[in-house]
This record gives structure tokens, C-alpha cells and sequence, in this order.
């Protein structure tokens, strides 16, 4: 893992140090419309590297698109990848590394630890500071109309993960603040998670809160400062590292059918049902959500009882979503209460996420949760 400033200038020697003679980027159009990628192809013109680009990918990368870049990596014979993106980007990135260098077809690797063979060189680079994909072993696919897939396995971590601030400056504030809030929440339901919650997880949680809840409002309106974006990579990274440790729960089982049925995009699916998620589950883990609150919202006078501060502190994170100036109910982004049912019943599909959750979710407690939301009316 490398946390610097300008170290993608270093790329082509990094890519040699891998053997990686042919590199082939995975990344999106977007990217390459920005210019985000210009430092990386500067790098390889001035080391006179050879490099290949895919750059089809798209928000909740469906199959097709997947499948679409392992056949032009293997048409074109790289020998290792770069993911440069969101997490998107890199989520799709992972698989291409792999499955360019086997014969596994995709349906035979869905799921937890079914790859059978050995990835190609991978390097990944996000330029967002939210999914903390550069250093999770999983990649998530859109295989239906509305649903999505993980494919989970230690064969997906990078060998290299590069936190480079200087490629996110760009990164508008709504944005900066949805991914951003994403990372959060991978922290908290990291350090609540109910079966593989451990030291180490609620070590690199509370870095990461500590990291993320003091830079978020400054590189949010303030994109330009450095080290306040770095500091926001490093904490999406150790959040990132944190749920690959001990999973995710309730609120990305909830955001995920938001992605899913309505496009809304991953960070702001998450932050639309945070505190509403928080608000169900306080009953069962209030003593974890206070002990957050000292890296959430140092500073802050709160109540001594556990059940009061984690109120304090949902109270706070609802708060804080508004400062960053993200939508705050479902019905602002088109959502109506017709749409709950078929929400809570995808909701309760994702059970690889929600036996992680410190409260069991029942397909009613789903139905509540996203009439909250709807609304967006904090309870308490």
C-alpha cells in the first residue's frame, strides 16, 4: 500500500517491479474525459511503456461489460492490470486480472472462495475516497434487471494499492461527499459487525473514522486541499480494510436495491438509510456506537450512558449528511412509498450482508426502515 502525493508518476516503474510489461487499464469514460488519467499516461510515454486501455466500464458494472474487457485482455495479451476509478472501475479490474488468465467462466466464481486459479499482476488505483475497493477482496456484479453479485476471495487483493490525492482534486463536492460517506459507513459496520468483528477490524475502524469525519466537510468544499483529500484515501482504504475483515451489514443490504431498482449511486444509497439503519439496530449494539462517537465527533460533549450517546451520535451523522449537502429522504430522489415493498423484499435477498448485522432484519423491520427514509425524518 502507498500513500503519496504524485506517486503516479511512478507507475511504469511500479508496473516493472510486478513484471508487468503489457499493462492493460480498466477504467471509465468519464475518467478519460476529465483528463484524470493524463498523469498515468504521461508516466508511461515518458518511460516509452506500451499500455492497452478499457474504457467501457459503468456505475454497478453489469456482466457484459466484465466479460466484454476479459476478452479484450486476452486478444491483446497483457500480462497484468491496472484498475484506475471508482470502484467500479476496480471492482471490475479484479475479475479481469483473473479471469484473463484462466478458463473459469464467471457464473462458476460467484459467491465466497470459489476461484480455482491464479490472477494475472494487479495494480489498483481509486480516485474516488469511498469503496476502499483497492484492498477488499471482493467485486460486486450487476447480473439482473435488479440485482447484484459478489464474487469474494483473497485471489482479488491487489498487489499494490496507490493513494494518490493529486488524482481526486477534481472529483466535484457532491461526489466527493457521497464516497466519502460511503467509507464512513464502512467503518461503522465494520466495527459493529456481529460474527467476524476482531481487534485488528476495530483498530483500522477507528483510524479511519478518526480520518474520514475530520476531512470530509473541508475536502468536500475545499477539493483543492491535498492533504485533506489524502487523508480522506487513507481513510477509505483503512475502512476499506476494516470490513474485509469483519463485513458490512443492514445499511448496505438496504442501499444495495436503491443501486439496483433506482440507480441511485452507491455512497448516496448509503448515507440515504445510515441513520435510519443506525436508529433500528442501537438497541442491539449502543455501547459499539458510543465507543465510535469519540472518533465520529471528538470534541463533542455527550451524555455518559451508552444509549444516549449513540443517540447523539446517529443525531450528529444525521446532521452532518446535511451539512454535505446530500439529498436526506428517499423522496427526494423520486422514490414513493408504492416502491417500499419490492425494496425491503430485495433488501432481504442480500443475506450474505445482513447475518453480519448486530440485529436480525425481518422483511417488516426492512419494510419501517425505508419508510423512514422515505421521509427522511430522524427518530432518535
Amino acid at each position: 500500500m502507498i500513500s503519496e502525493i504524485g506517486v503516479i508518476s511512478k507507475i511504469a516503474e511500479l508496473c516493472h517491479s510486478l513484471n508487468i510489461l503489457r499493462p492493460l487499464i480498466v477504467t471509465d469514460q468519464g475518467i478519460i474525459d476529465n483528463g484524470i488519467m493524463a498523469p498515468v499516461i504521461n508516466a508511461f510515454n515518458n518511460a516509452q511503456m506500451q499500455y492497452w486501455c478499457f474504457d467501457k466500464v459503468v456505475a454497478d458494472p453489469p456482466e457484459s461489460v466484465v466479460l466484454e474487457a476479459v476478452e479484450y485482455a486476452k486478444q491483446s495479451k497483457i500480462d497484468g492490470v491496472i484498475g484506475f476509478g471508482g470502484g467500479s472501475s476496480l471492482d471490475t479490474a479484479k475479475l479481469v486480472a483473473l479471469l484473463a488468465n484462466s478458463d473459469e467462466s464467471i457464473a462458476d466464481i460467484y459467491g465466497v472462495d470459489n476461484i480455482k486459479t491464479k490472477r494475472l499482476p494487479l495494480i489498483l488505483i481509486p480516485t474516488t475516497a469511498g469503496t476502499g475497493s483497492e484492498v477488499t477482496p471482493i467485486s460486486i456484479v450487476t447480473t439482473g434487471a435488479t440485482t447484484k453479485t459478489g464474487v469474494v476471495s483473497a485471489e482479488l487483493l491487489p498487489d499494490i494499492a496507490l493513494l494518490d490525492a493529486s488524482l481526486t482534486v477534481s472529483l466535484p463536492p457532491h461526489t466527493t461527499a457521497a464516497t466519502g460517506m460511503d467509507a464512513m459507513v464502512h467503518a461503522i459496520e465494520a466495527f459493529t459487525s456481529a460474527i467476524k468483528k476482531n481487534p485488528l477490524s476495530d483498530m483500522l475502524a477507528k483510524s479511519a473514522l478518526d480520518l474520514l469525519s475530520q476531512n470530509i466537510l473541508e475536502a468536500t468544499f475545499n477539493g483543492e486541499n491535498l492533504e485533506a483529500r489524502q487523508a480522506m484515501l487513507l481513510g477509505s482504504c483503512l475502512a476499506g480494510q476494516a470490513f474485509a475483515n469483519a463485513p458490512v451489514g443492514a445499511v448496505h443490504a438496504m442501499a444495495y436495491p436503491l443501486g439496483g431498482q433506482f440507480h441511485v449511486a452507491h455512497g448516496l444509497s448509503n448515507a440515504l438509510v445510515l441513520p435510519h439503519v443506525m436508529t433500528f439496530n442501537k438497541s442491539h449494539c449502543a455501547d459499539l456506537y458510543a465507543e465510535l462517537a469519540a472518533h465520529i465527533m471528538p470534541g463533542k460533549e455527550v451524555d455518559n450512558s451508552s444509549l444516549q450517546t449513540a443517540e447523539q451520535l446517529i443525531q450528529f451523522l444525521h446532521e452532518l449528511i446535511a451539512k454535505l449537502q446530500l439529498p436526506q429522504s428517499l423522496a427526494e430522489i423520486g422514490i414513493q412509498k408504492k416502491h417500499i415493498n419490492s425494496l425491503a423484499n430485495d433488501a432481504l435477498q442480500q443475506t450474505r450482508l445482513l447475518i453480519n448485522n448486530p440485529k436480525t432484519v425481518s422483511l417488516e423491520d426492512a419494510k419501517q426502515i425505508y419508510l423512514n427514509a422515505l421521509t427522511g425524518k430522524h427518530n432518535g
